[in-house]
Formats: structure tokens, C-alpha cells, sequence
């Protein structure tokens, strides 16, 4: 089986030897080396090559930021865990800027962070996640946007196409190219969720929109987008619709 190769690099004697402790208990895990300085962990990046580097943005000499921004240069460039106790909003993002995979605030759960480990390590991983409670904070937020839409144009929580239709806002505002993929992949990334079929999702969402629309709302939804989209003679598909209300969304920030 292929190790992955780990450096650590913290300034925090202690928590680095229980980070280390915590990964050589797995055996896919192989840590290459834990440091407290930029410049120590530059040096085994370039001759160990590993595959994640997990480093705290405050470290002696060069600090994780730069680490990060000098390792932009290499051809084999590891894939960077963030933790560090700085939480504000500007460290998060200029560390998603420079590369890094995931961002963890301390105090942190060393098993939790193996589990993000090896998630970063994974071939398939995409890098648009931060902290846990950014990323909570974020869909709360954009459920609330959409579910006020929602309450607005007259689409009822309790029906089936609520639910699928809100997935498939936040897919549209997540990769907006997948509404040019709507029935081959919307629709079943959305049935894959709930365990259904891509059929029953395509029908459930038509249904919502039909709802909003018997409910004559139509001024309302006009109101919401700021200029008169629709009568009540033009009812949008189900891509239509959703692709109007994810730029919405993005444009919204």
C-alpha cells in the first residue's frame, strides 16, 4: 500500500509530537518530518517531496504564508493544511489564495485533523472548504437567502421539491457551469443525495415551481430580481429557474 507523505510543521513542540503520534498509528500515513520553522520545513519539502503539508501560519523565520507562497514556485507543490489560531477572515482567505487545501482554527482534535488529512491527500479532493464552522456559517447563510426566496414566491417547505430545488441552488452557485449539465448531472448528484432517482427530481422541482406559480406570486418574484422576468403566462423550466435564482446568489455574494 502507498504511504502518504506528511510534514508537520508547528512551533508548538508538544502538539507537533501528538500530531505525529496520532498519524504513525495509521499505517497509510508516513510522516517525513515535523519542524518549527519555515526554513526547516522548505528544506524537507524539496528533497522529501510530501504529499500534504499541515503547518500553522505563525512559525519561526519564514512563516506559513510564505512557506506557502514559495512552494507556488515548485513543480511538485504538496497540498497545504492550515491550523493556527487566527481566525480572521483575512488569514483564511489569503491562505485558500496561496494554495492551501484546508483550514483548520485551533484548539484542534489531532483525530479529526488525520481524517482531514487524509481527505486533502485524496486524488478527487476539491479545495473550496475552510474551517468547519466557516463552511456552517456559509451554508446557513445561503439557506436562509433561498429559503426567504422561497417563502416569497410561495413555494411550501413541507413538499419534496423544496428540498431538492434549494440542492440544486447551492450546487448552481457552487460550479455554475453544472446548469449546462442539468439532467446528466444536476439531477442525479441531487438524487445520489436524497437516494432517489434523477426522474423523481426532475418532477418534484417542476411541481414547486408550479406551486409558486398557481399561487399567482408573480409580482412578487418580479420584485425580487429588481425588473419584471416573468407573467403569469411564462412559467420557467426547472433551469431556468434555478439558474436565475444562483446568480442571484452570487451576485449577492
Amino acid at each position: 500500500m502507498e504511504q502518504i507523505s506528511v510534514l508537520i510543521a508547528d512551533d508548538n513542540d508538544t502538539l507537533r509530537q501528538e500530531i505525529k503520534s496520532e498519524f504513525e498509528k495509521d499505517k497509510s500515513i508516513k510522516v517525513v518530518g515535523e519542524v518549527k520553522t519555515g526554513e526547516e520545513a522548505m528544506k524537507i519539502i524539496r528533497e522529501q517531496q510530501p504529499r500534504v503539508v499541515i503547518t500553522d501560519l505563525v512559525l519561526s523565520g519564514i512563516d506559513g504564508l510564505s512557506l506557502m507562497e514559495q512552494c507556488q514556485k515548485l513543480e511538485n507543490k504538496p497540498r497545504f493544511l492550515v491550523t493556527s489560531a487566527l481566525s480572521s477572515e483575512t488569514f483564511i482567505n489569503k491562505s485558500m489564495e496561496l494554495g492551501a487545501f484546508y483550514y483548520m482554527i485551533k484548539p484542534i482534535n489531532v483525530s479529526v485533523l488525520k481524517e482531514r488529512t487524509l481527505l486533502v491527500a485524496s486524488e478527487n479532493y476539491v479545495p473550496f472548504e475552510t474551517t468547519q464552522a466557516q463552511k456552517n456559517s456559509g451554508i446557513k447563510q445561503l439557506d436562509e437567502k433561498i429559503s426567504n426566496i422561497f417563502i416569497t414566491v410561495g413555494i411550501p417547505a413541507h413538499i419534496k421539491g423544496y428540498q431538492f430545488l434549494r440542492e440544486a441552488i447551492k450546487l448552481a452557485t457552487q460550479k455554475p457551469d453544472i446548469i449546462n449539465s442539468i439532467t446528466k448531472e444536476l439531477y442525479p448528484s441531487i438524487a445520489q443525495r436524497f437516494n432517489t432517482s434523477s426522474s423523481k427530481v426532475e418532477r418534484a422541482i417542476r411541481h414547486a415551481i408550479e406551486v409558486a406559480w398557481n399561487r399567482g406570486k408573480i409580482e412578487n418574484i418580479n420584485d425580487i430580481f429588481g425588473l419584471k422576468v416573468y407573467n403569469s403566462n411564462e412559467k420557467p423550466t426547472n433551469g431556468e429557474f434555478i439558474a436565475l435564482v444562483a446568480d442571484k446568489m452570487l451576485i449577492e455574494g
